[in-house]
């Protein structure tokens, strides 16, 4: 039989006074960061939730803190953030390379016990605390450097995050356009080398080797040397590539024009907070469902779409006895629900106090799981269109990242009637599966910053400044990622900043600390007292058990076949290259143990008292509240 949740009395006055004597149990137990006691009754608050579920007001010297208009906008919101690019052109390309329909097998166990019960973990954790990813972990303050890891985290993110825009708004723009610049080889930017048609089939004999194909007057054996005209015009135009990291180059103006205008677009989709960016993403988070299905129905009648969508499901069984198989699916889980970059945290925390988090958070999975299945079908289904076309495999033409953004969806449109029109609506939605991830992304990293801020330091404009200058840094560090070397930065950043790596140390820690540290058992009262019912005991045994083990075991798998970045698997990066890499994802795993260390060396007492701080306020926890 399950516990009832405790009546909102469970929280002693005794509390308070105990917090006076020692700093160090202020909100290890239950006092928010906004100054209310969370846990049961009010001391100082200015209001309680109608369920008796706990306090929502706010303390003196702090800001009532905002709320969502409706339920639907933080449901939005979420999807918006988690849902994005990762779903679209990372997740087909791993399930192709792992056995198609079997990947689903790894993929689902770890949605289970990984995915979902961080996922929940964050959003119950803000909406608890009502604070954003730093003064969440008051909870236990010896592990506050967890909320200041996923800072360090977020801020990275959407520093290079951004330019995945900038590229598809630089695309989008370039659409407008009777011919689209990338299909053809007359432009200046091309290379003698540049091939429209390969002529494939004309080679596939070996006694032909030496047998001109085409009106291009090139021979099999010159084919090896020839060059597509959309990778020419993404290395030559659009990235104008230089030859490494040690050669930055000259500034892309237009390139850096459209950095600013999309950092425009998405500071004003931020500065005046939750009322207004959930009501932005009611538009970017459904319109690239409508995008997606129109070219889902435009893919399936292209000839060699069957072809395309059977080798995506097609299953391979031999893959499941690959490691590798199973560490794709427990990184791409991280990547696409978003895990341990604080804004989930930052979401949840704008949410009524008895709002019902435990639902929403499986409904959220099964909305970013099937999104990545379905999109699955659109791409296979055109990928499988330009293998037809271009008489080879898929295999061939299958690609992850931005080579299948950037490469091979620009080349299927080319190849579609009234090419211009399917480029445009391509790269819209493209750009609004990034923008609304950007600027909750950026949403989740000011709340975490201002919340450090109380009232005293109240200002008319407070937040829109912080907004602006959380923009203006990531535009200045983003000016070295539009030079010549600038996908060489990038791709710094993608490996090392946000890595699979970074994500999953976070995500262990964030297990260790709610289960082990604060108690498991002590949250699921927490969570009942916010949504009028325990959750399922699998949540429980998930926090404790199997997620931190499921989080090390992948983690330790990086960590022992860690190769060295490349780019193109052609160029290696310089050894000074990789040790800023690894200072990049250091940058927010020494986070951890460094305010750990600092905080056990400041406060006073024997190690074992100060352990032992988070568990005083257990000893009150069935005490009455009484109130002069």
């Amino acid at each position: 039989m399950e516990k009832p949740a405790r009546p909102a009395s469970s929280c002693s006055v005794v509390l308070v006074e105990e917090t006076k004597r020692n700093p160090l149990l202020l909100s290890s137990g239950f006092a928010t960061a906004n100054g209310s006691l969370a846990g049961g009754g009010v001391a100082g608050g200015t209001g309680q939730d109608k369920r008796g579920g706990g306090a929502i007001g706010t303390g003196p010297g702090y800001q009532e803190r905002e709320t969502w208009t409706r339920q639907m906008d933080f449901i939005m919101s979420c999807v918006g953030f988690a849902v994005g690019l990762g779903n679209v052109w990372r997740f087909p390309y791993l399930c192709y390379k792992n056995g198609g329909g079997v990947f689903l097998i790894p993929y689902l166990l770890i949605v289970f016990v990984g995915g979902i019960p961080i996922f929940f973990l964050e959003i119950a954790l803000g909406q608890f605390m009502k604070a954003g990813s730093i003064n969440v972990w008051n909870i236990a303050p010896l592990f506050k450097g967890l909320g200041y890891a996923s800072m360090v985290i977020v801020f990275f993110c959407n520093t290079y995050y951004i330019m995945v825009l900038t590229w598809g708004f630089y695309y989008l723009i370039k659409s407008f356009s009777s011919a689209l610049p990338w299909s053809t080889c007359d432009n200046e930017w091309n290379t003698p080398n540049c091939l429209e048609t390969f002529h494939h089939l004309h080679c596939s004999n070996a006694s032909l080797a030496n047998v001109t194909v085409g009106g291009a007057n090139l021979t099999c054996a010159d084919l090896a040397d020839a060059r597509s005209p959309i990778i020419e015009f993404w290395e030559n135009k659009v990235l104008n590539i230089s030859s490494g990291l040690d050669q930055p180059g000259r500034i892309n103006w237009e390139l850096m024009l459209c950095l600013m205008a999309v950092w425009v677009l998405v500071y004003f989709c931020v500065w005046k907070g939750v009322k207004s960016t959930g009501k932005i993403v009611y538009f970017t988070a459904t319109f690239p469902y409508v995008v997606l299905i129109i070219l889902l129905v435009r893919g399936v009648t292209l000839p060699g779409a069957y072809n395309g969508i059977m080798y995506y499901i097609k299953p391979d069984w031999s893959k499941l006895g690959e490691a590798q198989v199973w560490i794709d699916a427990g990184t791409q889980i991280f990547f696409s629900y978003a895990i341990g970059l604080g804004a989930l945290t930052a979401l949840g925390s704008y949410n009524r106090f008895n709002n019902d988090c435990y639902k929403d958070a499986f409904v959220l999975a099964l909305i970013n799981s099937g999104t990545s299945f379905f999109s699955g079908f659109v791409v296979f289904s055109i990928l499988g269109f330009m293998a037809a076309e271009q008489g080879v495999d898929v295999s061939q033409v299958a690609e992850s990242g931005p080579g299948l953004a950037f490469i091979a969806y620009p080349k299927a449109v080319s190849l579609m009637p009234v090419a211009p029109l399917w480029a445009a609506l391509f790269f819209f939605m493209l750009l609004l599966l990034g923008l609304d991830s950007q600027f909750v992304g950026v949403e989740g990293f000011v709340t975490g910053i201002l919340d450090l801020f109380p009232g005293k330091y109240y200002h008319r404009y407070k937040r829109e400044i912080a907004v602006a200058i959380c923009c203006l840094l990531c535009f200045i560090i983003d000016l070295s990622m539009v030079t010549q070397g600038g996908m060489y930065v990038f791709q710094l950043f993608d490996y090392y900043s946000a890595s699979g790596m970074t994500l999953l140390w976070q995500s262990f820690w964030e297990c260790i600390v709610v289960a082990w540290v604060y108690g498991a058992d002590r949250f699921m009262d927490d969570v009942a007292r916010m949504i009028g019912y325990r959750p399922f005991p699998w949540m429980k045994w998930c926090w404790s058990f199997i997620t931190p083990c499921v989080c090390m075991g992948i983690f330790l798998f990086h960590l022992v076949n860690y190769k060295p970045l490349t780019y193109n698997t052609v160029y290696v990066y310089p050894w000074w290259g990789e040790v800023i890499g690894w200072c990049l994802a250091l940058s927010s795993m020494l986070c951890i143990p460094v305010s750990l260390l600092y905080k056990f060396f400041r406060a006073k007492g024997t190690i074992k008292e100060v352990s032992q701080d988070g568990e005083e306020p257990r000893k009150h926890e069935n005490s009455s509240v009484t109130e002069d």
